[in-house]
């Protein structure tokens, strides 16, 4: 093979890069023998690529295959598993914080020894031992740099000394070993060794390249290069230019001088890479767009295949995309995916699956994703923190949950779920353990008792895990978490084999995250309970799982890093580059808690930046395809987005050559994404477009109700719909699945307290001291029996006791007027000719020394003003009728002397509120027919009739469809139960 020309190639952006190189790599074997072709070496960066050049070369007929490797692989890999060194450094993190807990900046130990893990294989790749960080001068730098740095040269010092153990470290002693060898004329390949689709970012890879170019038969073929950039800023590509596309191909180019075309004509649009190419110029010489723009003619046919797709929000440029795959498709043509946001992808797929169109993606589904790895996550999460009813319904409701006793059991298992969750929403408690699922059990019916029982004693398990936040060692740990997610999963007597936990692949993935911490527990330090969640989400995210159903053919979805070597070209077809915003395309750069920037520099490591510069090459090769679509939103869940700073150029540089019809290029891309946005808003139009729904005021058949609460007679004027539903349609709202420490929770504790305040008043009076003593003590009762939030219990017991003088000596000069004659107690008063009731539970009613007798309300928030009490919240008037009416046979009729409420919050007064015994009677008779009127039909229950604000909300507002009408509508009155 003498005549083989080793070296530098390249090949052009856009180009079809793995059937390039398999056809120019067939070019030079013609001729000789086919056992020729198998001493040919190929190196590829990753196995993505490795595979896409294998079905390069087998679609180019039967033939015998080069060797295909990874650089990666160039040293064996590592001698010592990477969790067992990010273990290491977690021990070293964890004494470092002990010591000084400042070094952490709120990340926790797992996550600081990742990105310490990330720092020293950087080094590594790129030569660099622990005297590097030497050259830093920490007095340069912030105090916490300072201490960071510190503990940095004791961690180098440790984790780098002695034989390599790393990939990289391993990778980089062995490519410098070959380079020697070579360079001495020893150990040479016996055939062509090629080095594709690197572009050299890591100088263990730089390095090797330039050995293997130097070879006789070496060759080095570099993805997306860019021929059209002038020489004068390839000599500018230095290291403060690392986010530059092709700044990682300067340091090449200076040694071996412009690459040689690999094949010829592979760029499929070679106008448009000069127009991109001009874009992407490095800022400090944009102004080269007013001299060079020119000279790029007429920009319409350079544009021609691009369209650009500005939607309004991420889910609408997801709809858009997916059109556009759904019509490739439907041409029976190739179409391509490349996007870096992962979000965006899966709602594009969920987009397909209106008509059932799978895609190849090559990312899979990570495995914390998958049903058996967010099954390990909750259980995990479990661990530290007190069970709440969601978090113990969300494992009840996983589909891994009690599956090893089949299917039909699995049913079962979700019917005691719901009736579980129904008491658990009604009656609590807060935090459920095992005595409360026993006494569930002992309530309920006989078929969810063994149900009922096994779930108590799982949750007399958890219980004490839950509490325990002390540092554990990881093995304990690990065999907590394994315990309980195979009981869980097997259920009640059942299998955890047979059940979905380590089913399919990705069970298979789980079981060996879980084999594998377990296999190096011992190197790493006691966890706290989140590092041990941040530790196992690490290592369940290292793993991903390919879909087991069969993608269609024709649809691919790939990451930005495969756009240099093989998701672009004939096989690609169609490419759409989606997520083009700052912080999806490129990414936000991830903060580094160990190196600032000057620091970095100091020590002669890459800046932050390379990875910008990446995805700017990335996004370079990608948009030189032979038709290209760009997408971004305008909007996301948040606020408005920017445009990715590549887009953002390309616009402007578009947008500034009027002479060379660059705004009219622009608005034909815009014009053609408009098209497939206006499809995204016919699809979402409804067919048939319904009538929208009056405002409704139901009449239901006599009687309509039999009773109410005089607290429901303020939402009797202001939101009858309401009263309908509960009353007559018996319809309640859920309560909540999280229950919170709110102030309608507070006001029935408050409730409670001055309840048993009241009831264990003793015969003879007592000292204002003991009284409070006592107020105080029964406070401390019912906050510990009614109150399970530690917080809630400490804030509501100083704001009792805040306002404790207040309210005794308020209440010792109510008890020197009267005595609380009924307290929490039930009363009634029929409707004279209707067989209806007002009932009421007052919360005090004292008998004053003359006879009469006070109405007392609590409120634990602002009382009704006199004006709110004549409008509409008529509680106390309404009780006060009652008291005169003889509805309380404690009392009897007697004469109400006043109204007043009792705050059990701000200040603790004691507001009296204007009362006379006619606003009494004149209350209820206000009352007798208004709801005559309901009950005889004379008047519907209109949905939010007087609603105090417009914003207010009903538990109601979805059944009366509000929001398809408004309260300017009149209400359509309708009739049930009889033929009106």
């Amino acid at each position: 093979m003498s005549d083989w020309q080793n070296g530098l190639f390249a090949l052009p952006c856009g180009a079809d890069f793995p059937g390039a190189l398999a056809e120019g790599l067939i070019r030079r074997m013609e001729g000789r023998p086919p056992q020729e072709m198998a001493r040919v070496t190929v190196y590829a960066n990753s196995g993505q690529s490795l595979m896409a050049l294998r079905q390069a070369f087998i679609r180019r007929g039967p033939l015998l295959l080069p060797q295909l490797r990874l650089i990666a692989d160039l040293g064996g890999g590592a001698a010592t598993a990477p969790l067992a060194r990010r273990l290491e450094l977690g021990r070293l993190i964890d004494a470092a914080l002990r010591a000084d807990p400042d070094l952490a900046q709120g990340q926790s130990v797992p996550e600081l020894a990742a990105s310490l893990a990330a720092l020293m294989a950087e080094m590594q790749l790129e030569g660099l031992g622990p005297e590097a960080l030497e050259k830093i001068d920490a007095s340069e730098h912030a105090q916490h740099w300072g201490r960071a740095l510190a503990f940095l040269k004791i961690a180098a010092g440790y984790y780098l000394a002695g034989p390599p153990q790393d990939r990289e470290a391993r990778q980089r002693a062995a490519a410098e070993a070959l380079a020697a060898a070579w360079a001495r004329g020893e150990k040479l390949p016996q055939g062509p060794v090629i080095v594709a689709g690197s572009t050299g970012s890591h100088g263990a890879t730089r390095d090797f390249m330039r050995a293997v170019a130097r070879l006789p038969m070496g060759a080095v073929v570099l993805p997306g290069f860019d021929a059209d950039l002038p020489q004068s800023v390839w000599d500018g590509l230095d290291v403060m230019a690392e986010d530059h596309p092709q700044a990682r191909y300067a340091p090449f180019l200076e040694e071996f001088g412009p690459p040689r075309e690999w094949v010829e004509g592979a760029a499929p649009d070679p106008a448009r890479n000069r127009l991109i190419s001009l874009a992407l110029r490095p800022a400090p010489v944009t102004d080269q767009w007013i001299e060079e723009g020119p000279q790029l003619g007429d920009l319409p046919p350079a544009t021609a295949n691009l369209t650009l797709i500005e939607a309004e929000s991420p889910g609408e440029e997801a709809e858009a995309v997916a059109l556009i795959i759904r019509k490739a498709v439907g041409d029976a043509r190739p179409v391509t995916l490349i996007a870096a946001d992962r979000m965006l992808t899966r709602r594009v797929q969920s987009a397909l699956d209106r008509w059932g169109i799978i895609p190849d993606d090559s990312a899979g589904q990570p495995l914390p994703l998958t049903a058996p790895g967010l099954f390990l996550r909750h259980v995990a999460d479990l661990f530290g923190t007190e069970m709440m009813v969601d978090a113990l319904l969300v494992l009840l409701k996983h589909p891994v949950t009690a599956t090893g006793l089949g299917a039909d059991y699995r049913r079962e298992h979700n019917r005691h779920t719901r009736d579980l969750e129904l008491h658990l929403r009604r009656n609590g408690p807060a935090f459920p353990d095992g005595k409360a699922l026993r006494d569930w059990a002992d309530r309920g019916d006989a078929s969810s008792k063994p149900w009922a029982l096994w779930l108590a004693g799982l949750l007399e398990r958890i219980v004490p895990l839950a509490r325990d936040r002390a540092p554990r060692p990881l093995a304990d740990r690990l065999r907590d978490l394994r315990a309980l997610a195979e009981e869980l999963a097997a259920g009640p007597g059942g299998d955890a084999e047979a059940s979905g936990l380590w089913a399919k692949a990705s069970g298979g993935l789980a079981r060996g995250v879980l084999d594998h911490l377990a296999a190096h527990a011992a190197m790493g330090h006691d966890l706290r309970p989140g590092e041990f969640c941040d530790l196992l989400y690490e290592e369940l995210q290292g793993q991903a799982v390919r879909q087991d159903v069969a993608a269609h053919p024709l649809v691919r979805f790939r990451g930005p890093r495969e756009a240099r070597t093989e998701a672009v070209g004939p096989e690609a077809g169609l490419v759409i580059l989606s997520g083009l915003n700052e912080g999806g395309w490129p990414q936000a750069l991830p903060p580094d808690p160990w190196l600032s920037r000057p620091m970095r520099l100091a020590a002669g490591l890459t800046l932050p930046e390379r990875r910008v510069g990446l995805a700017a090459h990335d996004f370079q090769q990608a948009v030189g395809a032979a038709q290209v679509v760009l997408t971004r939103a305008r909007r996301d869940a948040e606020a408005e987005t920017i445009p990715s700073r590549w887009l953002n150029r390309l616009v402007n540089l578009l947008g500034g050559l009027p002479a060379q019809q660059g705004p009219e290029a622009l608005e034909a891309m815009r014009s053609r994404g408009r098209y497939w946005l206006d499809l995204v808003e016919v699809q979402a139009r409804p067919r048939i477009q319904p009538e929208p729904a009056p405002r409704p005021s139901p009449v239901p058949p006599p009687p309509a109700l039999r009773e109410m609460s005089v607290t429901e007679v303020r939402t009797l004027i202001r939101d009858p719909y309401s009263v309908y539903a509960r009353r007559v349609l018996g319809l309640r709202a859920l309560d909540p699945l999280r229950p919170e420490p709110d102030a309608a929770e507070r006001g029935n504790v408050l409730h409670v307290i001055m309840d048993r305040f009241l009831r264990g008043l003793p015969e003879l009076p007592e000292t204002p001291a003991a009284m409070k003593s006592r107020l105080l003590s029964i406070t401390d009762e019912v906050l510990e029996a009614e109150v399970p939030w530690p917080s809630a219990r400490l804030f509501w017991r100083a704001r009792i006791a805040g306002i404790a003088d207040r309210l005794i000596a308020d209440e010792v000069d109510r008890l020197s007027r009267g005595t609380p004659t009924v307290v929490e107690e039930y009363g009634a008063l029929s409707v004279e000719g209707l067989d209806f009731r007002l009932i009421a539970r007052p919360d005090r009613l004292d008998l004053l020394q003359d006879g009469r007798v006070h109405v007392y309300d609590y409120k634990s928030g602002p009382p009704p003003t006199d004006k709110q009490i004549r409008h509409f919240d008529k509680q106390l008037p309404l009780e006060a009728a009652m008291v005169q009416n003889g509805a309380f046979q404690a009392l009897g009729p007697a004469e109400v002397e006043g109204i007043s409420y009792i705050q059990l919050g701000g200040e603790g007064k004691t507001q009296g509120r204007e009362f006379s015994p006619e606003l009494a009677e004149e209350t209820w008779q206000g009352f007798v027919t208004l709801i005559r009127r309901y009950l005889t039909g004379e008047r519907g229950f209109t949905a939010r009739l007087a609603m105090e604000r417009s914003d207010h909300a009903s538990d109601y507002d979805h059944l009366s469809r509000h929001g398809e009408w408004d309260t300017t509508e009149m209400p359509k009155k309708q009739r049930f139960g009889d033929d009106g």
